[in-house]
């Protein structure tokens, strides 16, 4: 698998992108790619005068096996020793980054699906913004119900990047920019149901017994749970507007949480009925609740002849783990980050989960 080393230039609403160099001879290599934020990179390689010349900062690095995922050179740190030899460590995250440079300016307030908002923002401080725009950025594609349901929501002066990974967790999907020929290209997707709760795709079980599943351990706490929230909005005393949010049948008793969410700041237009207004105060409640933490940590085989990484099952996708020994069984997770290291022990898979309601 080879890195390609790509420079990127701005030339008013276009890039231009031109290969620059083609390695296969780096000491390690971390590839992080994340659901719900922006993933990230790193490149541990000889130092060398050529290679000083080709990592430099604002450059872009690919796989060769990869094309969706892009990254972006944002640090270097080169060290020498006289005993160990000399080394250049390059860091960076994915194309996604970019949009960390702009914020949602002015207020826009949005009626429709997730998509259609996502669009809005987009196109207003990103690709149809005059000097604020991204050279080259425009949507990509859109896969999964989730993009297609629909709110009503207002926003203003979040940076994009925060914003828009927020936006993921509340819906469960993810966003993706990738680079394609002189183009930047957003997608919107979700992930695909793998795990034993479902019949319309192949099945993907990391079980012990199976001997795909290396280590496991498992945590859980209640103590940060808010299921309940109380929004607040516009207005003064008792004439202030207000409504409350949960997801599903209304909490009761011990298994309860509440949260208070202010939103005095969140003003009601003239064009927004009162009804929409409380929809947009609901979608602000929506983003306030928190599930029970939990933890689960695994290391699966990274050669499985069971199942393929970016093959049977990606980044999104929810799965069954189990750990038959201690009769853990975790029906239906989602795999939300997987770290794939290359180095001189060979390839290794780091997959983070995340449970589901």
């Amino acid at each position: 698998m080879q890195l390609e080393i790509y420079s990127l230039m701005a030339m008013k609403d276009q890039i231009s992108v031109s290969l620059e160099a083609i390695c296969d001879s780096y000491s390690s290599l971390l590839w992080d790619i994340e659901f719900y934020q922006c993933g990230c990179f790193e490149v541990y390689i000889a130092a060398s005068p050529q290679n000083v010349s080709i990592f430099q900062r604002g450059r872009i690095v690919a796989r060769s096996d990869d094309a969706q995922h892009f990254g972006i050179i944002e640090s270097l740190q080169l060290e020498t020793d006289a005993e160990k030899g000399d080394y250049l460590t390059v860091t960076g995250r994915f194309l996604a980054c970019l949009l960390e440079r702009r914020i949602i300016y002015p207020t826009i307030t949005a009626n429709g699906s997730y998509e259609d908002i996502v669009r809005k923002v987009l196109s207003r401080n990103v690709i149809s913004a005059g000097i604020r725009n991204l050279p080259g950025f425009s949507m990509g594609t859109v896969f999964g119900d989730c993009w297609q349901k629909t709110a009503r929501m207002q926003v203003s002066y979040d940076n994009i990047l925060e914003w828009l990974y927020s936006l993921c967790k509340t819906i469960g999907g993810s966003a993706n920019v990738r680079l394609d020929g002189n183009a930047l290209k957003c997608d919107l997707f979700s992930g695909t149901d793998r795990s034993l709760f479902q019949d319309e795709n192949p099945h993907i079980v990391f079980s012990d017994a199976y001997n795909n599943l290396l280590s496991f351990s498992y945590a859980a706490d209640d103590a940060v749970q808010k299921n309940f929230a109380y929004v607040l909005g516009c207005g003064e005393g008792n004439a202030r507007k207000r409504t409350t949010f949960c997801s599903g049948t209304e909490p009761t008793y011990l298994d309860r949480y509440e949260v208070y969410v202010d939103e005095q700041n969140t003003a009601q237009e003239e064009d927004v009925t009162d009804a929409e207004y409380l929809e947009i105060l609901k979608s602000s409640g929506a983003e306030h609740l928190v599930q029970p933490k939990t933890a689960s940590e695994s290391a699966i085989a990274a050669f499985s002849t069971q199942y393929q990484y970016n093959k049977d099952y990606f980044v999104g996708d929810y799965v069954t783990v189990e750990q038959r020994r201690f009769g853990l069984l975790q029906p239906r997770i989602q795999l939300i980050g997987m770290v794939e290291s290359f180095d001189q022990n060979g390839r290794s898979l780091t997959p983070t989960f995340k449970e589901t309601e």
